[in-house]
């Protein structure tokens, strides 16, 4: 069981007695963290933008029913990630009344201008101002933004929250809803996809 911090205990108390401010905090703490998630999930900076909002939303909308089995971390990324699943279900819909027209889940353009213009780059500190450096980077996120987008979304959901947002197997498992061995075949098998999907740019 994943227990709560101090920390997040008292400010869950403070939002179930309508306290604006705490919620605002809660906002605050983890707005980017689940913004990043989202992004990498879907590959739409403007979507992502929207259903951080929503998860929000849906988190103030359920406080009365939160428990402390799950930290306050885990139910947010798990409301995240049903929220990227009913994305992907009303997009392929709409493809599929377009006639199977694709759109694309990747949009490297996105996660480029997210360097300068405050997107899903915007809490990650800038190393260096060297230019050719940061194109480099910028290039390499993009690439790896579009590998994700051809992934499976379970193998791209296990591998985002493990290997780029950095939660211990354990906790992956609690958001995904599935046993930890699933996760890490999950992760292997993601793995493996990533890295051949990568190979050709990396060895250019």
């Amino acid at each position: 069981m994943i227990c709560l911090s101090q920390s997040d205990t008292a400010l869950i108390s403070r939002c179930q007695e309508n306290d604006v401010a705490a919620f605002d905090e809660v906002v605050a703490r983890y707005k980017h963290k689940i913004f990043n998630y989202i992004f990498r999930m879907i590959g739409d900076s403007d979507e992502a933008e929207d259903l951080t909002q929503e998860v929000f939303v849906k988190m103030y909308l359920s406080l009365a029913t939160f428990r402390s089995e799950a930290s306050l971390n885990t139910w947010l990324y798990r409301i995240a990630g049903n929220l990227c699943i009913d994305s992907h279900r009303k997009r392929t819909r709409r493809q599929n009344a377009l006639g199977g027209a694709t759109i694309s889940l990747s949009e490297p353009a996105a996660g480029e201008a997210s360097a300068e213009d405050g997107g899903p780059g915007r809490d990650v500190a800038d190393r260096s101002y060297e230019p050719f450096g940061m194109l480099a980077r910028i290039e390499l996120d993009a690439q790896i933004q579009a590998a994700l987008a051809r992934l499976p979304e379970k193998m791209r959901q296990v591998v985002v929250l493990h290997d780029i947002e950095d939660m211990p197997y354990e906790e992956v498992a609690s958001v995904v809803g599935c046993p930890l061995g699933t996760v890490k075949s999950r992760l292997f098998n993601a793995r493996m996809q990533l890295r051949d999907l990568l190979r050709p740019y990396l060895e250019a």
